[in-house]
């Protein structure tokens, strides 16, 4: 912490500037306090990069994108604005060290604190990538522990329009030995990479050294894409819980809800926060945060007090402020009612409440029985209904004239809509619920409470897919449209080819710039994001099988006549694998599901798992599941839905095929299978069921 020195502002907004928090190439970080005596840290663009408009504008345009992003492991926002050229982002103060600087001071953290402070991390990164957000730097110094938990800083100050982080000459736009393997070689992110840099900074936490390191920066980031984490000193237990987040393959990495759930500490695991060197440390910053706070604000003997505070400061260590930038934090300072009536203010993604695992071993279910429903409803689910789609705390599904959302825990109804197609709807990051109205009008609701937002006159016929960016549909005249998701307005309109107009499907899938259109003779057509233009197509992929595409990081897998893997960009083949049915005629491939490093889908009529990477089988299941349903991952299970010759739900081990049980249902015509948060949900005619999961 330093004083004010030459050439820094005296105020920024309401707030004025009492000292120096840190500065780098980028940008400086002031302690300041507002007129009601709050502390806040307030981050500035360095002025050679604050006189760029185009920085400068997105600099604001990115942080107004990110007022959404809200949770309990960050940092509130304050403020922002444009000042004389100066934009500037207002965060809490947050008095606590860094992981780095507290395993420095202290040592590595024991079992139970790595423990807590993975899934509290975990739980975080959900929330900022539900929000739409990728960090792309968690590291040890972008971590403060505070005494309600590890909170989540420093987003970066801002990205040039290529996406990539920030740099001034001479840097790299990852921290070695922390970003992920995919970053390192430049490619597209996801948030798998935020899993990486976590197992890389939970490695670090537990045994006081890093995961992959080097006598220079190319040698680390040359083990980080092809060595191994260095774990010695790891235990074991600690080990196997680390190691998937590190894997090279972002496919294969755990996502956070995973994360949290493997890491869960004791019911006491909160509490290493309060108690031992860390929090008395943490206690004692929070009394200097309290004593800046009441100093006066003008007279001689104020100097003294603030100078000796900031020196204080940064003789035990820095009191962190949290960044904001690409994906910074953001708060206009609006009253509720301005913010209330914005339909674009949309509000964090609910959390999920999961229900328990259910263990064999503690006579939870019996292997090969029938387990006892959770719930189950007859909501009225309409026959044109897709299948139930869990967003978070509901799930929703097409009802009798319109779309209803009802609670996982209990299936009572919460809100339901009335006036748009039963068979279009699609969460939007887990944020927004998109549904289609019968006059063609795309409508937005908060899946949670029914509160509607944006609406955007598409004259659209079918609801196809969402990005991050965008909502595609297909009019009623048979073209697709792009309805851009932060203002609803049109980005693009595209002619469909004629060998496929009027054919297309709403079975669609979307990934880095591309989206995957399949028709109703069994073709598959992709076209780009950016215009709509067709980038490549695949004719008679299937003859009996509707197609229904799977995409993730770069690859579209396809059912069909085959099961194929293959480059989302321009459609070349990287595996492909046949199938027969029990008589070894040839057979068609039910609808592909990608989970972690596996392919999985019903080939004839047997559920399969398949290397996502080579295509190689690794078990058959001697379970039945039909294969115009999906093959759906949960918990340690697989989940089918097979309607052969009776309906019932088929769950098996993941690790092996093997039958775990089965869940009979009632003689009906309409289908459809999900699942999320432990549990598994089936639309069974006009009813809803859900299931317990092991």
């Amino acid at each position: 912490m330093k004083t004010l020195g030459v050439g820094d502002p005296l105020r920024l907004g309401p707030y004025r500037l009492l000292g120096v928090l840190g500065e780098g190439g980028m940008g400086k970080v002031y302690v300041g306090t507002d007129g009601t005596g709050g502390v806040a840290a307030i981050k500035v663009l360095r002025p050679e990069l604050a006189h760029d408009q185009n920085l400068a504008r997105r600099f604001v345009r990115e942080a107004l994108a990110a007022q959404a992003v809200r949770s309990p492991g960050v940092a509130a926002v304050l403020g922002a604005q444009t000042e004389g050229g100066r934009p500037w982002i207002a965060t809490e103060f947050l008095a606590g060290p860094t992981l780095d600087q507290a395993v420095d001071g202290h040592g590595p953290l024991d079992e139970a604190a790595v423990r807590a402070l993975a899934a509290s991390v975990a739980r975080t990164l959900g929330d900022v990538h539900a929000a739409g957000f990728i960090h792309r730097d968690l590291k040890p110094q972008n971590i403060v522990l505070t005494s309600s938990g590890p909170r989540v800083i420093d987003f970066g100050i801002a990205r040039p329009e290529h996406g990539l982080t920030l740099t001034t000459t001479g840097q790299i736009p990852v921290t070695p030995g922390y970003g992920a393997p995919e970053q390192v070689l430049g490619r597209r992110v996801t948030p798998a990479a935020d899993v990486f840099s976590l197992g890389a900074v939970l490695v670090y936490a537990a045994t006081g050294r890093r995961a992959f390191d080097g006598a220079h920066v190319a040698a680390v980031q040359y083990e980080v894409v092809h060595g191994e984490a260095r774990c010695d000193g790891l235990p074991a237990q600690l080990h196997s819980l680390i190691a998937p987040c590190l894997a090279k393959d972002a496919a294969a990495r755990p996502g956070p809800t995973q994360i949290s759930a493997a890491f869960a500490p004791s019911g006491n695991g909160g509490r290493v926060w309060r108690r031992g060197p860390v929090a008395d440390e943490i206690k004692e910053r929070e009394r200097q945060v309290r004593q800046l706070t009441a100093a006066p604000a003008t007279g001689t003997t104020t100097t003294v007090t603030r100078r000796r505070l900031l020196t204080g400061f940064a003789a035990g260590g820095t009191v962190l402020a949290a960044g904001g930038g690409t994906t910074g934090w953001w708060l206009l300072r609006r009253n509720h009612a301005d913010r209330k009536a914005d339909p674009f203010t949309i509000p964090p993604a609910a959390r999920t409440p999961e229900a328990r695992l259910l263990l064999a071993d503690d006579g939870d279910y019996i292997i090969d029985g029938s387990p006892k429903a959770l719930w189950h409803a007859d909501v009225g689910a309409d026959s044109d209904s897709r299948a139930p789609l869990p967003v978070r705390d509901v799930v929703v599904i097409g009802v009798y004239g319109g779309v209803g959302a009802f609670s996982v825990v209990d299936g009572k109804e919460r809100w339901h809509v009335n006036d748009v197609l039963p068979g279009h709807y699609l969460s939007l990051s887990d944020r927004l619920l998109a549904v289609l109205g019968a006059d063609g009008i795309l409508r937005t609701f908060v899946p949670s409470t029914g509160e509607a937002k944006w609406t955007a006159h598409a004259d659209a016929a079918a609801l196809l897919a969402a990005d991050d960016e965008a909502v595609y549909v297909m009019t009623k005249d048979h073209r697709l449209r792009s309805v851009n998701r932060s203002d609803a307005r049109i980005r693009w309109t595209a002619r469909i080819p004629a060998p496929y107009r009027g054919k297309i499907t709403v079975k669609a899938a979307v990934d880095s710039g591309r989206l995957v259109l399949t028709t109703t003779e069994g073709d598959v057509l992709a076209v780009t994001t950016r215009d709509g233009r067709k980038a490549w197509e695949r004719p008679d992929q299937a003859e009996k099988m509707p197609v229904e595409p799977a995409a993730r990081n770069g690859v579209v897998y396809l059912n069909g006549r085959t099961l194929t893997a293959r480059n989302i960009a321009d459609g070349s083949e990287i595996w492909s694998k046949t199938t027969h049915d029990m008589y070894s005629a040839p057979a068609e491939w039910g609808p592909a599901t990608v989970h972690a490093d596996s392919v999985y889908a019903v080939g004839g009529m047997f559920p399969e798992r398949r290397g996502a990477g080579d295509g190689s089988k690794t078990w058959t299941s001697k379970s039945m599941g039909s294969s115009d349903g999906p093959v759906l991952v949960q918990g340690t299970g697989v989940w089918t839905i097979d309607h052969s010759y009776k309906t019932t739900v088929n769950a098996v081990y993941e690790a092996n095929g093997y039958q775990g049980w089965s869940y009979e249902l009632p003689e009906a015509e309409h289908h459809g299978l999900a699942v999320d948060g432990n549990r598994a949900f089936i639309r069974n005619g006009s009813s809803l069921h859900a299931l317990p999961v092991f």
